[in-house]
């Protein structure tokens, strides 16, 4: 077993020490001593060797006490595994194509400093990824990095955050919240909370809304799995729709149907042939257009507007052949 392993030559204990550490934020002494196979003892004097390196671990109360790694004066040396070093590679390189603001810079001299520290046999697979990979630019609202950060770390310390929002009609309000997940659409970024003051789960678009800071007190995690994240995001999004919505009954199974639509669009599973769509768009014309741009049969009993708008669409595509 590892740990066994590592127990034996101090150095590399002290490396999986570091490496347990950067993992999450707090650890209890007697489960770093578990993991390790060591003493307490152990524990305290490893710890106090990562402090003369620089490294600013603090110790937290509690019954049986614990440590947490926390940020110091620099920026400490990170210990990752192949598939987050390729991760973070991958991640570097696409950056600037996305929707956060402020980065494309600062993510290619990250990605110079991890390029020159990689292993061969890494360096290899990310140039691959790389080089199948064309990542489409994204056209929506640029959300800013620190933001992000700042809500990323709300949700993995479960402290609450408050932030000025701004919904899609404009109207301004606070909002007191239970932050839970980051959902990226591939156009834009979502926040998933429990919103205190309407006690229930809410979607909120990251590129309108102001956090506060520092952040409130901790809160118990509620059950959320990222299924569910997902589909609360789906759902409110669909809610924000343009003025022209329907319900089209699609031939097909909701598996193949789902993945020819964007996240705004939900759909419901009917049978193995058959799903509901729920889906909207600002115009009739553009509703018609896009659901004959899926490619698959369809029925759809209204609004009369969207009708008409698919017999002009019908109309064109057949003229023009």
């Amino acid at each position: 077993m590892l740990d066994g392993v590592v127990t034996k030559d101090p150095a590399a204990r002290l490396l999986r020490l570091l490496s347990l550490l950067q993992s999450r934020t707090d650890w209890p002494g007697p489960e770093l001593a578990d993991r390790l196979g060591v003493s307490t003892r152990t524990i305290r004097s490893d710890i106090e060797r990562l402090r003369d390196l620089g490294y600013p671990v603090s110790a937290t109360s509690g019954t049986a006490g614990g440590y947490r790694l926390g940020a110091g004066a620099r920026l400490p040396p990170l210990l990752l595994d192949d598939e987050e070093a390729v991760a973070v590679a991958i991640g570097l390189r696409t950056a600037a194509a996305q929707t956060v603001g402020g980065i494309e810079e600062t993510s290619l001299r990250a990605l110079a400093k991890l390029d020159q520290v990689l292993p061969a046999r890494l360096r290899s697979r990310v140039a691959a990824l790389a080089a199948s990979t064309v990542p489409l630019p994204g056209n929506g609202p640029a959300v800013e990095a620190d933001v992000l950060a700042t809500l990323a770390a709300a949700c993995r310390d479960r402290r609450r955050i408050r932030f000025d929002y701004r919904d899609h009609g404009g109207n301004a309000t606070l909002r007191d919240t239970e932050p839970h997940r980051l959902v990226a659409t591939g156009r834009r970024w979502y926040l998933v909370a429990w919103d205190v003051g309407r006690e229930d789960w809410r979607t909120f678009r990251i590129d309108r809304l102001a956090p506060r800071t520092p952040p409130g007190p901790p809160f118990p995690g509620r059950r959320l799995p990222p299924d569910e994240a997902i589909d609360v995001v789906t759902k409110g999004v669909a809610s924000t729709l343009g003025p022209c919505r329907t319900v089209a009954t699609v031939h097909a199974p909701a598996a193949v149907v789902s993945d020819r639509i964007p996240p705004v669009a939900r759909v419901e599973h009917l049978d193995d042939e058959r799903c509901l769509l729920h889906i909207g768009a600002a115009t009739p014309l553009t509703l018609a257009v896009y659901l004959a741009a899926l490619g698959l049969p369809f029925t759809v009993e209204g609004p009369a507007a969207l009708l008409e708008a698919l017999r002009q669409v019908s109309r064109h595509c057949a003229g023009a052949v």
